[in-house]
């Protein structure tokens, strides 16, 4: 197996082809990598990772707010040694991610002031703030600090540095044509706009040594209207290799599309490693590639196809940290799969908070949520076999209770069949095939087709009854809404109703909307009915999904019709009003999707009688990452 066959770098020598893709962190306030951070990277390397590549440290302040970790101070260099320490604890190797910053990148939670860039261009997240450039003197600052971060990071205990150049950050836009408009030495061509990345190769290369590897992570394409095209990709990395980088890592995108960069569930896997095949083909160093390669047989298959050298995980490696050890010993079953829901970064991104996953609870808090043996066993009966269901049944029986889990249907996994339905969103069918397996391979009983009664679940007694029984579709008071033609959400999504050729869906949230995408592979028209102004409207989406998902929108050809309230279904039409004027539209099925409504009727006639605690949807309907925390959370307190 490739994957687990050692690797070369420079002269540093990896014990498998699979490393831990960087990614950003929160920090102490003064830059350092955190206790909880350090700790959260050791469980990486303790999993098996070859190598763990941290996420940008910027080499200053100077010219714009922290963003991220910030290296230099004495305290970052204790932090970074201790770090090392703990990867090398694992025979693992540490490589720092320097940055020179983000330019027009600048965060949101930063304040809107005109940020230092390549060039005058527009601030991403605040249109219309226009960026200063970079005088040279500043640039040439840069380049030194670069160097010298390089020296701080060997320095401290890491094996390797890698250049943070790709996905539209600052050095990037510097050797981008569209966010680089200099006419100085650094910007024109190619070679101008690349001059800063070269005298940052120098810079380094002098400081550390020619032994010292250093890995360059490029965006050899954008994606992008007006973005970087993949033959000046390629001559950039056939440059970027003859100026002495150790190898190349290879990303896609940038966040005007930034779904191509950081992958969601709306992408088939693999997303990059065609163009991480490409760079492969022309370079001489190895290349290292990422993109949705969390499935090990993919993974696999893109070393054994020559694609790259190295395969990278990032939100996999959160979900799973024992990924590399589970493959190892043939327990790839057991891998806990990536939803791509990236709540890991909206997390950050859109709340200020502290990472987290919506599978693995204990992503980013590895020592703050142990799951520990019962001192007392207990009798613990979860009601509804959904993702909080199971994940409650999972750690109470891992904690040594008798646990039994009943569900009233035939299968367990509630709604996450119907949010794993479309072929667009197999990333939550395979999750839901691993939880199912899971529940199945604890320590659970497991009863389908089971009703619960008050009185037979009183007379059971339970230490602790936890009612995860989910919610049902909420149906709208619509004259005709009985009609032989009217079908719910969920029962297209997991193929239980059929549709015909037109097709008019009823509600325009999440649920409509991939309803509506997976229905246009079939009809010749839909269209999506919504009472409020926009489509979508309450969806906490990280940008990047929100962006995958309108571009799956606008892909399907769906009509949408927001502001709009249907007044009646017939058999072969939906009639509705809009700006106060009547309408009529064709339909032969009509899908609706307006909700859900918790079910929770037995809370109340258990609430005085037994020891009940009531989660996820069944609570208050909601995301999958509530209910699995919650489920996790209440057996592991138990």
């Amino acid at each position: 197996m490739k994957l687990l066959q050692p690797g070369k770098i420079g002269t540093m020598t990896l014990k498998n082809r699979v490393f831990m893709a960087p990614m950003g962190t929160t920090s102490e306030a003064d830059g350092s990598f955190s206790d909880r951070c350090i700790r959260y990277l050791e469980e990486r390397a303790i999993g098996g990772f070859a190598m763990i590549i941290t996420g940008a440290n910027q080499v200053t302040l100077d010219y714009e707010q922290k963003a991220c970790n910030v290296i230099g101070s004495a305290r970052s260099r204790e932090q970074l040694n201790f770090l090392a320490r703990r990867i090398h604890g694992q025979e693992a190797k540490l490589c720092v991610q320097l940055t020179i910053g983000l330019g027009r990148m600048q965060l949101p939670t930063a304040a809107a002031v005109a940020p230092l860039a390549a060039s005058e261009v527009e601030s991403f997240w605040f249109p219309g703030l226009m960026c200063k450039p970079l005088s040279i003197d500043q640039i040439h600052d840069l380049v030194e600090k670069m160097g010298a971060s390089a020296a701080f990071a060997k320095e401290a205990g890491a094996d390797c540095v890698e250049i943070h150049g790709y996905g539209g950050y600052l050095l990037d836009q510097f050797s981008s044509s569209l966010w680089n408009k200099r006419t100085d030495e650094y910007g024109g061509d190619l070679a101008g706009r690349m001059k800063i990345s070269l005298e940052i190769i120098a810079s380094m290369r002098e400081a550390v040594g020619a032994d010292f590897p250093i890995i360059y992570k490029f965006t050899p394409y954008h994606g992008v209207p007006g973005g970087r095209e993949l033959d000046e990709g390629l001559e950039m990395a056939r440059i970027l290799e003859s100026a002495g980088v150790d190898a190349l890592h290879v990303d896609y995108g940038a966040y005007d599309a930034w779904y191509k960069a950081i992958p969601t569930v709306y992408q088939h896997a693999p997303t990059a490693a065609w163009l991480a095949a490409e760079v492969k083909n022309i370079a001489g160093v190895p290349v290292l590639a990422t993109g949705k390669l969390n499935d090990p047989n993919t993974a696999e298959s893109v070393l054994e196809k020559g694609q790259s050298d190295f395969i990278g995980l990032a939100h996999g490696a959160l979900t799973e940290p024992h990924w590399v050890n589970k493959v190892r010993s043939g327990q790839a079953y057991d891998i806990v799969p990536c939803i791509g829901c990236n709540e890991c970064l909206n997390s950050g991104f859109g709340h200020g908070a502290h990472y987290h996953c919506a599978v693995n609870p204990q992503c980013y808090a590895e020592d703050y949520f142990p799951v520990l043996p019962m001192p007392d066993r207990k009798r613990v009966l979860v009601l509804g076999g959904g993702p909080g269901g199971m994940e409650a049944a999972i750690i109470a029986a891992e904690r040594g209770a008798e646990v039994e889990l009943w569900e009233k249907s035939a299968r367990l996994g509630g709604l996450l069949w119907a949010a794993g339905g479309p072929d667009f969103k197999v990333d939550v069918e395979d999750y839901a095939k691993y939880l199912v397996g899971k529940t199945f391979r604890s320590n659970v009983k497991v009863r389908t087709m089971k009703d619960a009664s008050p009185e037979e679940i009183v007379a059971g007694r339970w230490d602790k009854v936890i009612m995860a029984s989910g919610a049902h579709a909420a149906i709208p008071p619509i004259p005709g809404i009985e009609s032989k033609n009217v079908v719910m959400a969920n029962d297209v999504l997991t193929g239980v109703s059929q549709i015909g050729r037109r097709v008019v869906v009823i509600g325009a949230g999440l649920v409509g909307c991939e309803t509506a995408a997976m229905c246009a592979e079939r009809a010749d028209q839909v269209t999506v009915i919504e009472l409020l102004p926009e489509i979508l409207s309450g969806v906490d989406h990280c940008l990047n999904n929100r962006q995958a998902l309108d571009q799956l929108l606008e892909d399907s050809e769906i009509e949408f019709i927001t502001g709009a309230r249907v007044g009646k279904i017939e058999e072969e039409r939906v009639s509705y009003s809009k700006d106060g004027r009547a309408f009529e539209i064709e339909a032969d099925t009509v899908v609706v999707a307006a909700g859900y409504v918790s079910n929770n009727e037995l809370y109340d006639q258990l609430a005085e009688k037994v020891d009940v605690s009531i989660i996820g949807d069944a609570a208050k309907p909601d995301s999958i990452l509530t209910a699995v925390s919650q489920g996790f959370q209440l057996a592991r307190s138990l």
